[in-house]
């Protein structure tokens, strides 16, 4: 068992604030959360703040609470301007306030005689940690207590530059005990989540601010998550590319399976060399991924077998690891836009126009063509868009031609448009003759092309209805039963409205 205890005792909800009126806010919010969190005392802008929220503290006598006390230096990558001495001084003063646990970083520790804490009056529990901000270095196998300064844990952040480096971290909190360990940054993000499940003693969530790279905030951790109820049985999927960032498929996901009870999780990873993904599949339990750019493509000569439909559209969107670590490729952005346009359209006979050709306009392509529609591709790329038409049994449709065609849907499947590029539109109104445009773009939510197409009366469909009809697809695909389809849309739409209206 964990020294700071099991289950939601192992999530540490981190406060970080420049003031003592706001560190005592985000108090509040952490212990409604979490019964163990980390108080960033270096973040509180000077001395004064210091003392009045730790003389808040010592009045507020939390009960069932652990608190952490942390004032780490510059020198440690925190924000105390001050040297080792007043580090102590600041603990031994947490512990005063009711503290039963300091986080000492190895650089004070060295510079204390006989480089022990031991014999200071900080929280009677002392966690050593060491952090790197450039990389993984080639830590122990095995990090064993009692460890050096008289220490009760160990804790590792270091930076995480590959997903193999997250990997390796997690090997060292799985042999050894009271070690916490922190891949940071975004491509250590998944591995951050998956730490609990793999032996560290505590997963670290902001409760507001972050404060180091590649945190998943604490309402995340804890209910989208659920770090600290993810065992070696729990599924685990997730989205592969770069940029990952901005995806929502984690959140969609992830609300299906809560509201379904699954024990599944829903990872986004950050993926430069896409072979530096597939070689930690086996040590993440990854039994299927999504891919998006720039893997759509290359992911082809990775699988062992693919269905006939993705071969022939060119592009993979969905990765089924099979019980023999074999790979099956599937496309669901087909099937996201069918049923997007079939809610709205009859397609059997309709006129429609891609344009681009690109892996999004390939899928678009070869749904409305197998639906019984003309496709006609417009694309800058004349070669694409030729091979493309050709493989739909489609045709060519030049841009000089557009103001002078009429379709019934014309799809845009180009990123123009997209965010943070959103004050642009591929298309001109005058170019816009038909009856719905419909826009593969997701972010926002309404694009520059949509809210041009409706000023002219025209009827739109949001790129939004593609991404939760594709994801959906492989939800089921993957849990083999209908998923909770109002609950995931839901949570994509807040999302979306939520960030737009940040954004205002």
């Amino acid at each position: 068992m964990s020294v700071f205890g099991t289950g939601l005792r192992r999530i540490c909800g981190v406060a970080a604030a420049s003031t003592a009126q706001e560190l005592t806010k985000l108090v509040g919010l952490a212990v409604k959360e979490t019964p163990t969190v980390e108080l960033r005392l270096d973040w509180l802008r000077d001395d004064s703040e210091r003392t009045k929220f730790l003389d808040w503290l010592k009045r507020k006598k939390f009960k069932s609470v652990t608190f952490i006390a942390t004032c780490r230096r510059r020198t440690g990558g925190g924000e105390l301007a001050g040297n080792a001495e007043a580090e102590l001084y600041w603990l031994m003063r947490a512990r005063d306030a009711g503290c039963q646990w300091c986080d000492l970083e190895v650089e004070t520790l060295r510079e204390l005689p006989q480089q022990s804490v031991r014999g200071y009056a900080v929280p009677s529990k002392v966690m050593l940690s060491m952090h790197d901000f450039r990389g993984t270095p080639k830590v122990l196998k095995k990090v064993s207590l009692p460890f050096a300064g008289g220490c009760d844990a160990v804790k590792i952040a270091a930076m995480s530059q590959t997903i193999a480096d997250s990997g390796r971290l997690l090997k060292v909190a799985r042999e050894s005990k009271q070690l916490v360990a922190v891949p940071m940054g975004e491509v250590g993000l998944p591995a951050r989540i998956l730490g609990l499940r793999e032996g560290s003693a505590l997963a670290y969530a902001p409760v507001a601010a972050a404060t180091a790279p590649g945190q998943v905030g604490l309402l995340e951790l804890k209910k989208l998550y659920r770090a600290h109820e993810l065992t070696r049985k729990t599924a685990v999927y997730g989205v592969i590319g770069n940029p990952i960032g901005h995806s929502l498929s984690p959140l969609m996901h992830n609300t299906g399976y809560v509201a379904e009870r699954r024990d599944a999780v829903f990872l986004p990873f950050l993926v430069e060399r896409l072979k530096d993904f597939l070689q930690i599949i086996p040590q993440f339990g990854v039994r299927g991924f999504s891919v998006t750019l720039p893997h759509k493509e290359s992911v082809f000569r990775e699988l062992d077998d693919c269905e006939v439909l993705a071969q022939k559209i060119g592009a993979i969107n969905t990765v089924t690891v099979r019980h023999d670590g074999s790979l099956y490729g599937s496309n669901t952005d087909y099937l996201g836009v069918l049923r997007a346009l079939e809610k709205k359209i009859a397609l059997r006979g309709k006129r429609v126009l891609i344009f681009g050709a690109g892996g999004a306009a390939r899928a678009a392509a070869f749904a409305v063509a197998t639906a019984g529609a003309e496709v006609l591709v417009c694309a800058r790329r004349e070669q694409a868009a030729r091979s493309l038409a050709k493989a739909v049994k489609g045709g060519v449709v030049n841009r000089a031609s557009l103001r002078r065609e009429k379709f019934d849907v014309i799809v845009n499947a180009t990123p123009v448009g997209m965010h943070p590029q959103d004050g642009i539109s591929p298309l001109a109104p005058g170019e816009l003759n038909c009856s719905f445009v419909f826009d593969l773009v997701y972010r926002p939510m309404q694009t520059k092309l949509l809210r041009m197409a409706a000023a002219k009366g025209l009827q739109t469909i949001s790129g939004v209805e593609m991404f939760v009809a594709q994801g959906i697809a492989q939800w089921e695909g993957w849990m083999k039963q209908k998923a909770p389809e109002a609950e995931m849309r839901k949570a994509v739409m807040g999302a979306l409205k939520a960030k737009e209206h940040k954004l205002r």
